[in-house]
């Protein structure tokens, strides 16, 4: 951009990683101020405000390619620090919800990005932050936008008892899944913002041990919605020699915080595997749980009239049971489609707001659908009950999972679709449905993949 040409003004609400992200994205085309609420911590350490960092994290390759092409590096550095790319399903042990073990094939090209979400967030924020263009506000509140239907114009903060108001020539909100902007958009005069909630009832309940061997696989049992409760774990080997440990349940079979039941519970999911593992390792922490895991999607895109000047990106427009593991990787992916829109359409262009939420909706829109593909069928999940299309999908889904399990190319295939890195038709491929139809068809394992020498150095 040239010296005498004025950089438009953006204001991001939020310095969570979509907050990080959607800053990064905009620093090529905009001066960007960061609205952060809390302070946030010098180093990978827990931050108020983000209980949910505590439980197990990963970012799916669609998200590693969109996080390094926003901060190109930044997945060398983490893995410097001590992350991992885990290869999936090389170095993962799984259970599909249909009861069904995959084989270890290591010939997909997938790697998900495994660590704590405090070292995630961390590298993410110095990254960001180093920036000159990017201002970070701590401490600092949004209390509302400013202007009317037809654009907003800054917001309102307050910050030391003392308000403010801060002009932008965009306002992005990424406070997440306590997002005020549906009130603040009905303040402005346009119409509710149409809402949808799939909560399976899902609680947490996460404990970190010391991991008693290195290089471990990553080892997940998957929830059963056909068998409710639905009930789960996950083993996340991550930085510094340890393991984080998260298991869940559904409505009437939840796990809770008592240090002593956590094993046994663990030992009693559809397989005992992860209980087995973690009987004789050493706790580092307490049991920490949390209840926050409800699908809820916000249609900002469908408002006939949407101000220019404003826009929602991450959590703050859908947030999906982690158990998924997706929300990181849209928020990354959202970014990337913001940065595309800076690039072709500009941030100042009447109409170009509107525009830019339908953008960032195509990615929310994949992982919403994956979600609650699932998360419908738990009894009490949703007001609308899933209907013979869900039904039928959710018939080739586990089909499509069960070629995976016992053939490389269909197993590429869904996990082009569950990381996010393709769209859901990759699963009507001729890589799936060859030998979905054809075979060849090899028996289904009956025990966890792991290899003698990890069982012998963890049991």
């Amino acid at each position: 951009m040239p010296d005498d040409v004025t950089r438009p003004t953006v204001i991001v609400l939020g310095a969570g990683m979509s907050g990080l992200l959607a800053a990064a994205a905009l620093a090529d085309h905009a001066d960007v101020t960061l609205i952060e609420r809390d302070a946030l911590p010098a180093g990978p350490e827990p931050r108020r405000g983000l209980p949910q960092a505590r439980h197990a994290h990963l970012v799916w390759t669609g998200g590693v390619t969109a996080l390094d092409t926003l901060l190109p590096g930044l997945v060398e550095e983490l893995v410097a620090r001590g992350a991992r790319l885990a290869h999936i399903m090389g170095d993962m042990v799984s259970r599909a919800p249909n009861e069904i073990w995959f084989r270890r094939f290591t010939s997909t090209p997938h790697r998900n990005l495994v660590c704590s979400r405090d070292l995630l967030d961390a590298v993410t924020r110095e990254r960001v932050l180093a920036d000159p263009r990017i201002t970070l506000r701590q401490n600092t509140t949004a209390v509302g936008i400013e202007g009317d239907a037809a654009r907003v114009t800054g917001i309102h903060v307050r910050a030391r008892d003392a308000e403010e108001h801060l002009p932008a020539d965009l306002v992005i909100d990424a406070t997440g899944r306590g997002s005020r902007a549906s009130a603040w958009l009905r303040g402005l005069g346009l119409p509710a913002v149409p809402e949808r909630e799939v909560d399976a009832g899902v609680a947490y309940a996460t404990r970190v041990y010391r991991a008693p061997a290195d290089d471990f696989p990553l080892v997940n049992v998957q929830a059963n919605p056909a068998v409710p409760p639905g009930q789960g774990g996950i083993i996340l080997p991550v930085e510094n020699g340890r393991w984080i440990v998260t298991l869940s349940g559904t409505r009437g079979g939840e796990p809770t915080d008592d240090a002593d039941a956590f094993t046994d519970f663990a030992l009693g999911l559809g397989d005992p595997v992860i209980g087995e593992l973690i009987r004789d390792a050493e706790p580092l922490t307490e049991v920490v749980t949390t209840r926050s895991t409800a699908n809820r999607r916000r249609y900002f895109e469908k408002l006939r009239h949407w101000p220019d000047g404003f826009t929602v990106i991450g959590d703050a427009v859908a947030g999906y049971n982690p158990v998924y593991g997706h929300g990181i990787t849209v928020a990354a992916q959202s970014a990337v489609a913001l940065r595309e829109h800076a690039a072709t359409t500009g941030l100042t262009r009447p109409g170009s707001a509107r525009r830019l939420q339908k953008a960032m909706t195509r990615p929310v829109a994949a992982a919403w659908d994956l979600a609650i593909g699932q998360d419908i069928f738990y009894p009490g999940a949703s007001d609308q009950p899933p209907t013979r299309v869900d039904g039928a999908l959710a018939a080739f889904v586990d089909r499509a999972v069960a070629t995976g399990a016992r053939n490389p190319r269909a197993l590429a295939a869904l996990l082009d679709v569950m990381s996010l890195s393709r769209p859901a038709t990759r699963l009507f491929s001729t890589d799936m449905l060859l030998p979905m139809l054809f075979g060849p068809r090899r028996a289904f394992l009956d025990s966890a993949p792991l290899s003698d020498e990890e069982r012998k150095s963890a049991f």
